[in-house]
């Protein structure tokens, strides 16, 4: 068992701040508290988000009441350079993933929460120009001196994976799984976090909003499937869509990227559903258009 301990669903910040709901001081501290009250302590950020904003917006509520970090989980990532005004030494998007960079986001994320340690680190993309030599000192640095508990990667397909794991443990994997994106069931993505003990962490693990929208082509099929097994399980279809992930035996942590806490219980009753085999398949077939060979 990882010593973090990281439950579903972690509720996802992307969109707390400017990037979404524009959240203020006192609605970060209720959907906070929201969520902690329901058994959800751990929140989902990268330096990024919010254009370099919403780590220190989310931090704020943790310094106006230190009892909270006790009680919560922070996951966050960095490697991504934007090109924003927050940080206007950046010329063109890019990756970063050298010692430097990544001592620096981590003290700045450091700040931004208030915090003396960091949950998860992950770093977001996979870097073309990655040491994973140079990487797997600093982890290991800032795991010695307390600052980063786990660490893990985002986005990175099994070959990227394997290159890292050689040098460093790696604790997660963060790839968006749903429904209708299905590569990680294909491309080995699923089997690598197996056979590195590799917890896989799903992002947009409802689709990015598709099952509102009617035009996606396999939006009837899916919606019909999954209607049909959420009478069948007394349950939503919110609930259906998630525990098809939770059913691999991979051990899928959903990312709810919501500014809604519904969204966050349904994901949490979700947790407790374990699709039969054959209803698996159902669902699957619905998103393909077509039963297995």
């Amino acid at each position: 068992m990882k010593s973090v301990n990281i439950t579903s669903p972690i509720a996802g910040c992307m969109r707390w701040g400017i990037w979404g709901a524009n959240f203020s001081t006192i609605q970060y501290r209720g959907m906070i508290e929201a969520c902690l009250q329901n058994g959800i302590n751990s929140f989902d950020h990268a330096d990024i988000y919010g254009d370099y904003t919403t780590e220190a917006e989310f931090g704020k509520v943790l310094k106006e009441d230190a009892s909270l970090r006790q009680q919560l989980k922070l996951i966050t990532k960095c490697g991504i350079q934007m090109v924003t005004s927050n940080r206007p030494e950046h010329t063109v998007k890019s990756y970063n993933t050298s010692k430097k960079h990544i001592l620096h986001s981590v003290e700045t994320s450091l700040k931004n929460f208030g915090t003396d340690h960091l949950d998860v680190l992950l770093i977001h993309r996979p870097d073309p120009l990655l040491d994973p030599a140079e990487v797997a000192q600093v982890i290991e640095q800032l795991k010695q001196q307390g600052k980063v508990l786990e660490f893990g990667i985002s986005n990175f397909l099994p070959h990227q994976a394997d290159l890292l794991a050689n040098y460093t443990s790696i604790a997660y994997n963060q790839v968006e799984i749903s429904v209708i994106r299905l590569d990680a069931f294909t491309d080995g993505t699923l089997e690598n976090c197996i056979k590195h003990n590799i917890i896989p962490m799903a992002w947009a693990p409802l689709g990015g909003g598709i099952f509102s929208d009617d035009t996606h082509p396999r939006f009837r099929s899916i919606v019909k499937t999954a209607g049909e097994l959420a009478e069948k399980y007394d349950t939503g279809l919110n609930e259906i869509l998630l525990a098809w992930l939770h059913t691999h035996p991979s051990g899928i942590l959903s990312v709810i990227g919501t500014t809604k806490i519904e969204r966050l219980l349904q994901a949490k009753i979700a947790t407790a559903i374990r699709l039969e085999k054959e209803d698996w398949f159902k669902l699957l077939a619905a998103s393909t258009g077509e039963e297995v060979a």
